[in-house]
């Protein structure tokens, strides 16, 4: 018999952190009998679980036979099952997200990847530049290398006549380049998160104009003007818009009336079942609505700052701690940031469309802008000195014109505001 006559409430409810409203658990499938196991909380069976690990790797309980007279291994290993711990802990008690697919505590435990990514972040800050390239060695044994950094604008020739091999040998090495499907599943990705064209295109068009801004600072944003306006923003990046709105459109014109798997009536709705878990529960539409005020336009155009210096920072990374594109290292953050920016824009869209007075952004999007700032100025710290070419002087009255008419756009419409409400008033 249950407590009050109620039956278990962790079978049935769920409390949305957000919007402070329960909605039915089953309307997402999760109380079904095959799958209830998942969602029983066991937090003190997986602590004596972790004790007993921990015992056996540390050899607690027998010191002598597991003594190491390497000093870096065991540094390493202590490390290690530190990550593990703490990891470990965010399954289990992190703050849920506003995403519970395929299971809420995987996005618990992106929430606890994102605090030991902060954390390494703000230690690397804390050295100097060449202590941290050597650092980078124990992440991966190739880093800690000086690399040479490829420039794409030396030779802007579509058509090369004296080379035997190919006419079109510059079109070719640009086109069969890493950066070409790292473009087309950066823009599907984002347009997956996002869903929203237009703001997409500004992201497009403005990272462009980033990588014009600072082409005298990096070699790799020296491109040639077809590579950057032909092949990236109308070949690479519509593609990868077209294709992320696809999808966008496909999830949205979906019905989410979910039926557990053991209703199922057969193996190949079972098995269609199951591969829906890793699908969104629901679809929500995300109303970004730039031109709503002054304030949700500054709102908007902050998270497009955000978001291209996430981008950015990928690039001076690499150029300040020697990491080669094709690195693992480069791989996994980006990575990490795609599953750490999903939750980030949900909570951040929920921010804005929140209509009371006083409100607060997730943990995921606290996370987020905390790891940009750390990461930009790691970014600042580690290339001082290493630029000596200035910006060119067209590209700073460009960005004050561009500024000062930002600035100029919003005091006038919020006089425009200031003076309708007066007229308001008056009738």
């Amino acid at each position: 018999m249950e407590v009050n006559g109620f039956k278990k409430a962790w079978r049935r409810d769920f409390f949305d952190q957000n919007n402070n409203d329960v909605k039915s658990i089953s309307d997402f499938g999760e109380c079904d009998p095959w799958t209830a196991w998942a969602y029983k909380p066991r937090t003190i069976s997986l602590l004596l679980f972790g004790t007993c690990l921990i015992i056996w790797a540390s050899g607690a309980l027998d010191p002598e036979s597991s003594a190491s007279h390497d000093v870096v291994k065991s540094v390493k290993r202590g490390v290690w099952a530190m990550i593990g711990v703490f990891l470990a802990y965010s399954l289990l008690q992190a703050p849920s997200t506003v995403l519970i697919r395929p299971h809420p505590s995987i996005w618990r435990l992106v929430h606890g990847m994102a605090v030991i990514y902060l954390v390494a972040l703000t230690f690397l800050l804390f050295q100097n530049r060449d202590d941290a390239r050597q650092f980078m060695k124990f992440l991966h044994p190739d880093l800690g290398i000086e690399l040479p950094e490829r420039s794409y604008g030396t030779d802007c020739r579509i058509y090369v006549p004296n080379n035997r091999e190919s006419r079109f040998n510059n079109v070719y090495e640009t086109l069969f380049d890493e950066f070409v499907l790292a473009h087309i599943f950066g823009w599907w990705g984002k347009a997956i998160m996002i869903r929203n064209q237009s703001l997409l295109w500004v992201l497009s068009i403005g990272f462009e104009l980033m990588e014009l801004t600072f082409r005298h600072m990096l070699p790799n944003f020296n491109e040639c003007w077809w590579d950057s306006i032909i092949l990236d923003i109308f070949v690479c990046n519509w593609f990868g818009i077209w294709a992320g709105m696809h999808t966008v459109r496909y999830f949205d014109g979906k019905t989410y009336e979910w039926v557990g798997i053991s209703r199922q009536p057969n193996i190949i709705g079972k098995v269609k079942r199951t591969l829906g878990q890793f699908t969104p529960a629901r679809w929500d539409k995300d109303e970004w609505h730039p031109m709503l005020g002054p304030l949700r336009f500054i709102q908007v155009l902050s998270l497009c700052i955000v978001f291209m210096t996430v981008e950015l920072n990928t690039f001076f990374l690499k150029f300040c701690l020697w990491i080669p594109p094709r690195n693992p290292v480069v791989i996994y953050r980006l990575i990490l940031w795609w599953f750490i920016a999903n939750p980030t824009i949900r909570e951040y869209n929920n921010y804005l469309q929140d209509r009371k007075p006083v409100k607060k952004v997730g943990a995921f999007c606290w996370l987020s802008l905390a790891i940009c700032i750390l990461e930009l100025l790691i970014c600042i710290k580690f290339c001082h000195g290493l630029f000596h070419e200035p910006m060119p002087h067209w590209l700073v009255i460009f960005w004050i014109s561009v500024g000062s008419a930002l600035l100029i756009f919003l005091l006038i419409w919020t006089w425009q505001i200031h003076l309708n409400m007066q007229k308001n008033k008056q009738f």
